[in-house]
């Protein structure tokens, strides 16, 4: 597979300041939106924010594990596609909103559908389906299994997916290993935070200390998998993976990746073979986890994956 022509900013070249400069350092928009509360037919909601951009050509973007509007992807992604024409809604995952979702159940990477639920729900508001669907991480690998699954079948024009944890098993294993575990043990700082929230205001389903779960298969295997009809993190992680589903796609589809992205292997990147004819796989030697950040000066540092979401779409 051919090696993509990004190069990072000097001072930016390891993974992990990639990964973490924009978290820190991306300039905050100040976005204008319209929150919407969208019932699901279990009983559950999904909040949207929408753009007030007049215009017929609607991107739904997904974020990662535990994001939110408020992540630096997001935010900025948002606000880009909105200079370049686009309406974009923003989608939250079930409790990501800052608001806690009525049932036991919440999110997970293979969960599709509830985004499948939200393109029909926005063609059925709109009278036309989202011209693309844009995904981060988590929603990345949300977004390529759900296309993977539709096939031929599936109403969008384009997509595209930024540092997808192809196979799950990998993610969690690389998760456990050097500089990595400070991301697992943020997330998994969420996690638990959000856990014991929601269960304090409901009965829980699983008799289970969150707090004595210290790896993300542990906290699969105890949580996201009984709570989301798995039988377990293996069963879990081998049927929500989202390699698998590659060759299936069927529609116009970028995925924007890094080599050395620490929440995932070398050998993680699924290879030609595995790709269907309508993938353009963007590989990159540098450019850590959601990162890939370019330019000459740190005070004009820009994001290289966007500038490659916005021509892709543009084609």
């Amino acid at each position: 597979m051919k090696i993509a022509d990004f190069k990072p900013a000097w001072w930016l070249r390891s993974p992990h300041l990639q990964t973490l400069w924009p978290v820190f350092f991306n300039k905050s928009h100040q976005l204008d939106l319209i929150t919407e509360q969208v019932e699901l037919d279990d009983g559950d909601f999904i909040d949207l924010c929408w753009s007030k951009k007049q215009t017929d050509k609607t991107v739904l973007v997904l974020h990662g594990l535990e994001g939110s509007i408020n992540s630096h992807y997001a935010n900025s992604i948002v606000y880009q596609l909105e200079q370049a024409g686009y309406k974009p809604v923003f989608m939250y995952f079930r409790g990501c909103s800052g608001r806690i979702n009525r049932l036991p159940r919440a999110y997970h990477s293979g969960e599709t559908g509830d985004l499948a639920y939200i393109v029909d729900y926005i063609n059925n508001k709109t009278g036309k389906y989202p011209y693309a669907v844009v995904g981060f991480s988590l929603g990345g690998n949300v977004l390529l299994k759900w296309l993977g699954e539709t096939g031929d079948c599936n109403p969008l024009q384009k997509a595209v997916a930024v540092s997808v944890p192809f196979n799950l098993f990998d993610a969690a294993r690389r998760l456990e290993q050097g500089f990595s575990k400070n991301y697992r043990n943020y997330l998994l700082k969420s996690l638990r935070k959000r856990y014991i929230e929601k269960f304090s205001r409901m009965a829980s389903p699983l008799n289970v200390d969150v707090n004595r779960l210290n790896s993300f298969w542990e906290y699969d295997d105890k949580v996201t998998a009984p709570l989301h009809g798995f039988t377990g993190a293996q069963d879990y992680y081998a049927t929500c993976s989202s390699r698998q589903f590659l060759k299936n796609i069927k529609i116009p589809t970028r995925i924007i990746h890094a080599l050395d992205d620490p929440f995932m292997f070398h050998a993680t990147v699924p290879g030609d073979a595995e790709l269907s004819r309508f993938i353009d796989f963007l590989l990159t030697a540098h450019g850590g986890h959601v990162g890939f950040i370019s330019g000459k000066n740190p005070f004009r540092a820009h994001s290289w994956s966007e500038s490659q979401i916005l021509e892709f779409l543009s084609i």
